[in-house]
């Protein structure tokens, strides 16, 4: 049987109407919006499956309401893909699972470390710590199209000024993002276009993935704590080291802490999935299609199915 290997998007990928067509064509990618429902009540100020559907798109957008809003709707997409495969995970033969950043949640999930419910919590909270942090510090993100990991940090060098600047997403060949304090940003800029570079600023709260989200990550290190977590039951790539997390629940929060303010090593971990297991069939989670994109630029033959919304109305 070919092996099947699930791709999880991060955050980014969220767009009003997410999984809502799974939803009217699957009873239990609905059930995983019930349950979200259920289990957020109204602390993101509407029902979460709303704010999915309908948004209004500035709150969707928000840190704290597009984590738990990607991670449910990847875990309905999933649910009604089954559905409509009429099969099960177990038959399914899933051989791993990657997520990028908030991603890594959900397919921790997907691999049975832990209840959709607590994974859902968790991402609440680290939204909420996120936003609260990047609120804190004046910061943002860049990215260097072009670069490497060696001009990557190079830039950073240049630009710091004492500041706050570490490259944070090593998304694939010639696509890093660099983070810190949005002085340091404007600096960086510059000099990446001296070094012919193309900047990009990015539209996000503040420095994901650096030392500014040192109050988050303690933050979501006490949730984690007070958080069950399993032995994974197929392999799950961790974003901080590129690797397998190990069966160690220990472990694994380390590394889910570590992520916050630890750069994304997203191609590294697509580099591992396609060398470790040869043939298997990738499938890409809704919302989007980012991850397909990603993996086009790290390794040409290896085809991504998306399931950005079900096959008899993509």
């Amino acid at each position: 049987m070919t092996k099947t290997i699930l791709l999880c998007p991060g955050q980014g990928a969220q767009a009003i109407g997410m999984s809502k067509l799974w939803c009217e064509t699957s009873e239990a990618a609905r059930a995983i919006f019930e349950r979200a429902d259920a289990t957020l009540g109204d602390s993101l100020g509407s029902p979460l499956s709303k704010l999915c559907f309908e948004g209004p798109e500035d709150t969707l957008n928000r840190t704290d309401v597009s984590q738990p809003a990607i991670y449910t709707a990847s875990i309905a997409c999933f649910a009604g893909w089954l559905d409509a495969e009429n099969t099960t995970k177990s038959e399914l033969g899933i051989a791993a699972t990657a997520g990028l950043s908030l991603g890594e949640y959900t397919a921790l999930h997907l691999a049975d470390a832990f209840s959709f419910e607590d994974g859902l919590r968790l991402v609440a909270l680290r939204g909420r710590a996120m936003q609260d942090a990047a609120e804190a510090v004046e910061s943002s993100m860049v990215a260097l199209i072009g670069a490497d990991e060696e001009s990557a940090n190079a830039v950073c060098d240049k630009a710091r000024e004492g500041d706050v600047l570490v490259a944070a997403n090593f998304n694939a060949p010639g696509q890093v993002v660099i983070s810190g304090s949005a002085s340091a940003c404007d600096r960086a800029e510059a000099v990446a276009s001296e070094m012919g570079l193309r900047a990009t600023r990015l539209a996000v709260a503040g420095a994901f993935h650096s030392p500014i989200m040192a109050p988050a990550a303690d933050r979501l290190a006490e949730a984690l704590a007070a958080t069950q977590i399993n032995s994974p039951s197929c392999t799950v790539m961790s974003n901080v080291t590129a690797q397998p997390h190990t069966s160690n629940a220990d472990d694994i929060r380390q590394r889910l802490v570590d992520q916050l303010t630890m750069p994304v090593r997203w191609a590294g971990c697509c580099e591992h999935l396609v060398k470790s297991f040869p043939g298997a069939s990738f499938h890409e989670l809704a919302p989007g299609k980012t991850l397909s994109g990603m993996m086009r630029r790290i390794d040409r033959d290896t085809k991504v199915i998306g399931h950005n919304e079900p096959a008899a109305v993509s």
